[in-house]
């Protein structure tokens, strides 16, 4: 699903403005309640893919709330077979939307439901899986939580996390694309903070730049990036002045 890449206004072939705010997965998802056929079928691969790529604030959540680490993996993976195979989405309010809403809304049900259950069911069939195998041990560690975060902050820190490694998982695949790896890796912790002269004179060096056109490429590199982040948020909301808020939103958790 090609991601909305801009909330401005644009004009068709036809010379008559288009929508400002292209179909995103989540409004796929939303527009698709209750449709059958391919509208439905579109609609189901958004969702998996939503689901694929932000499953771990969920994870980290029933960690917090107490879960052993091999329960909350079948915790989550059971929810999320059941979110696919169910249509739960056709209960979700497009005035709330929010995708992150949605998704802490439906595991609170989901949990309040399974509770006293020993263990979730087992993975299989014909449900969708969102797969949790493979993890190296670094990976596994960086799923235990925190000290000191309830249930809803280690799910708004994980979503905030998985945001902005997403996005810059895809700047890092744009510039692998044009053949420019060797530019990313080197100019990749600018985007984080300021490069004072003696490791601008380092990394204009090594790109072979002047002092001028290093800071140029810095700057576009963050425009890139911001405008790739807005995208991504885009992706799990209705409209655009939800994007700003959830800009806001991220960025707080971090402060």
């Amino acid at each position: 699903m090609p991601p909305a890449n801009s909330t401005d206004e644009r004009v068709s072939a036809s010379g008559k403005a288009e929508s400002p705010f292209a179909p995103t997965r989540w409004t796929l998802v939303l527009a698709a309640q209750g449709s059958p056929g391919a509208a439905s079928a579109i609609a189901s691969r958004a969702m998996a893919e939503l689901c694929a790529i932000y499953w771990r604030p969920l994870y980290h959540y029933v960690r917090r709330c107490g879960h052993t680490h091999h329960e909350a993996e079948d915790f989550t993976q059971e929810f999320f077979a059941r979110l696919l195979a169910k249509n739960v989405v056709a209960d979700a309010d497009p005035a709330k939307g929010r995708f992150r809403s949605f998704l802490l809304a439906s595991l609170k049900h989901f949990l309040a439901n399974q509770w006293d259950r020993a263990h979730a069911q087992k993975r299989g069939g014909d449900r969708v899986v969102i797969s949790l195998d493979g993890l190296t041990e670094e990976a596994r560690n960086a799923l235990e939580p925190a000290d000191g975060l309830t249930p809803e902050q280690a799910f708004d820190r994980e979503w905030a996390h998985t945001v902005l490694q997403q996005t810059l998982a895809q700047l890092r695949a744009e510039f692998a694309a044009a053949g420019r790896e060797k530019w990313f890796d080197a100019l990749k912790d600018c985007l984080t903070g300021e490069a004072g002269p003696e490791k601008q004179s380092e990394l204009a060096a090594r790109l072979g730049l002047s002092t001028g056109a290093l800071k140029v490429a810095i700057h576009r590199l963050r425009r890139r990036y911001r405008e790739m982040l807005r995208a991504e948020i885009a992706q799990t909301v209705t409209a655009p002045a939800m994007v700003e808020d959830e800009i806001r939103r991220l960025f707080a958790v971090f402060s």
